[in-house]
């Protein structure tokens, strides 16, 4: 069985994967299942489409030394020469006053458009400035998250007792929206908004994350048509977007045949002091390479 840091020999190449709603420094990040993702491709820019590390919610007694690694990781792939561009989401929405800060290869915005090769446009952004909850109660909606948290972390100890019993394991946050009407027609909502305004605005594709649920659908609106994609999580979906070859892939980690099989419990080679110690490196390494600093500039 593969291990959390084992790499595959052959890094799987692609143009753009756009990542979000990681919660690192949350119970319920899927940081191992997530580093195994990162140290397997090679992306030419790597987007990071909010609620990255959960400012929320950060509990600096709940830092496990694979969240310290994903963040090692995306250093150095940064390093390696990727381009990242970190959007802010509403649970590091501190991050919004660095907002058009560059450094190098490394670059934090609330929003992007991103030219893609087949001539198309991708309109990129969280998500949260449509959510009608974050704009008229954030208080209710941060109970939600600790709520949301709670559950995922009911539902990994669920799991692990279904897998003592030879069961498959079962997302119950994902059964309560889906059987829930409200959820449901909230979801549907979201989507039609972005896709409106995506359409309105002329772009070919408007991208998100936010609500937890990885989806591809075309959308014809009165101005036109318009694909509108969705990132998904790494608590629940384990998914992404992959853009290689002039075309959108949903990627699902337990749909990945090269590592399908690892497992929750495999542990992760590196000790603390080795990734600060590599984490020091790559920023070093970074510091070097970048030609110049770029003064934060809002567009």
């Amino acid at each position: 069985m593969k291990s959390f840091d084992t790499e595959i020999s052959q890094k799987k190449t692609l143009e753009l994967v756009i990542l979000s709603d990681l919660h690192l420094g949350t119970y319920g990040c899927s940081s191992k299942e997530l580093l195994l993702y990162l140290k397997n491709i090679r992306p030419e820019t790597l987007v990071l489409n909010g609620d990255i590390i959960d400012i929320w919610q950060f509990n600096k007694h709940l830092w496990p030394k694979s969240h310290a690694a994903v963040i090692k990781e995306i250093l150095s792939l940064l390093s390696s020469g990727t381009k990242v561009i970190y959007i802010t989401g509403n649970h590091d929405e501190m991050m919004r006053r660095y907002s058009g800060l560059k450094i190098g290869k490394f670059e934090i915005l609330d929003k992007v458009v991103l030219p893609l090769s087949n001539g198309e446009r991708a309109w990129v952004f969280h998500g949260d400035v449509f959510d009608v909850m974050m704009e008229h109660s954030k208080f209710l909606t941060r109970m939600g998250a600790y709520g949301y948290d709670l559950l995922i972390l009911i539902n990994s100890l669920v799991n692990r007792v279904s897998k003592l019993l030879g069961r498959s394991p079962v997302s119950l946050a994902s059964k309560v929206k889906d059987s829930v009407k409200s959820a449901v027609k909230y979801l549907n909502k979201f989507e039609n908004l972005v896709a409106g305004i995506g359409s309105r605005k002329g772009y070919d594709y408007v991208v998100c994350g936010h609500i937890h649920k990885p989806e591809k659908r075309k959308h014809i609106t009165e101005y036109g048509e318009i694909t509108y994609l969705n990132s998904g999580d790494w608590i629940e979906n384990l998914s992404a977007l992959e853009f290689n070859g002039k075309a959108w892939n949903i990627y699902r980690f337990k749909d990945d045949p090269l590592i399908a099989d690892i497992r929750e419990e495999t542990p992760l080679a590196p000790s603390y002091q080795q990734i600060f110690d590599s984490l020091k490196k790559d920023i070093a390494e970074i510091n070097i390479k970048s030609s110049k600093f770029s003064s934060p500039t809002i567009s």
